[in-house]
């Protein structure tokens, strides 16, 4: 898994205006978040893919915590959906609402009308609304009473979960999970980070009010945009694409999986890890940045065989076993 603090950071040059505005974000959202810098690394490359994120951990790793200071430390429109049991597709996509005045009907937007939608515990809604976000999240529109409404630019799905076996929870359709460009592990803090976690709280940190805890905007939709056009500059040679293909192929051939990396996830992997170079400094993607994305870019994009799953077989596990046996690309 990527994480800013590995030696390829080490690789940075000077930084322009965009990835100097990207680099603050990350340090801005570690005034709230402790010990978590994976994750945080994952949504600015979300940020950057024009993607969406899926953030999975027990109750109580800051999950939800991360993505508000996200929000926090971005010039744009946020809006939260807590997802629940008797949520609507409605109450996500927006509806015709009746006018008396007029006597006609109007169009009421519903949350998903933002640049970011935290849709908090999205496992915890059936799957009739969950997938009310299909539209949104791979066409960046919905479509009200037969007529397509665009979203705004940029837009960005940030969904938190708990783990499928904790109970009053939906597992999310493949369909859905394919949506994702990125599926972000939050583990439990090590005893170091939890200390400081425990002395922010006993120094006054109210994660309810992170502009007390100076949390404030450094990047606009602007850096964003800049930042998006450099990625797409970074190069790719045919050996590193190869790689990628023969990553995901390799997926399909395991006996320990039922379904292996599609086409769509083939591309995700090669953005994510263009996104990832850039972020480190270089213009060009090396077989090290391919190997740091693999895991979150592909995790959500297999399904694992029932036998080895009671085996103790993970997707982590096979990922990691295929990254192991595919030649590397000098």
């Amino acid at each position: 898994m990527m994480d800013p603090t590995t030696d390829n950071a080490g690789q940075t040059g000077a930084p322009g205006t965009a990835r100097t505005a990207l680099e603050a974000l990350r340090a801005e959202i570690a005034k709230a978040v402790v010990g978590q810098d994976a994750a945080v690394t994952g949504l600015v490359v979300a940020l950057l893919c024009r993607g969406h994120v899926l953030l999975e951990g027990v109750p109580g790793v800051a999950k939800t915590l991360l993505v508000r200071a996200l929000a926090a430390s971005l010039e744009l429109d946020t809006k939260r959906v807590q997802f629940t049991p008797d949520l609507m597709p409605s109450d996500v996509t927006g509806s015709l609402v009746y006018d008396a005045r007029t006597a006609e009907f109007s169009f009421q937007p519903g949350p998903a009308f933002t640049n970011l939608l935290l849709a908090d515990e999205i496992n915890r809604t059936p799957p009739k609304t969950q997938s009310s976000l299909l539209e949104a999240m791979e066409e960046r529109q919905v479509t009200v009473d037969g007529t397509p409404r665009p979203l705004p630019e940029p837009f960005l799905v940030a969904a938190t979960q708990n783990p499928v076996e904790y109970e009053g929870t939906y597992p999310l359709p493949e369909a859905q999970l394919d949506r994702f460009l990125l599926k972000l592990t939050v583990p439990l803090p090590s005893r170091q980070d939890e200390i400081d976690v425990l002395t922010r709280h006993a120094a006054g940190f109210d994660p309810r009010d992170l502009h007390a805890a100076g949390v404030r905007p450094v990047a606009n939709a602007a850096d964003l945009e800049a930042a998006r056009v450099e990625v797409a500059k970074t190069t790719v040679h045919p050996e590193i694409t190869a790689y990628v293909v023969d990553i995901c192929r390799a997926t399909r051939e395991s006996p320990s999986l039922t379904l292996g990396v599609s086409p769509r996830g083939a591309t995700a992997l090669l953005s994510t890890s263009r996104a990832w170079a850039w972020l480190t400094g270089r213009d060009y993607v090396t077989p090290d940045d391919v190997k740091a994305l693999a895991l979150p870019t592909l995790r959500h994009r297999v399904q694992l065989r029932p036998e080895a799953e009671m085996e103790g077989v993970t997707a982590d596990s096979v990922i990691n076993a295929i990254l192991a046996h595919v030649p590397v690309p000098r």
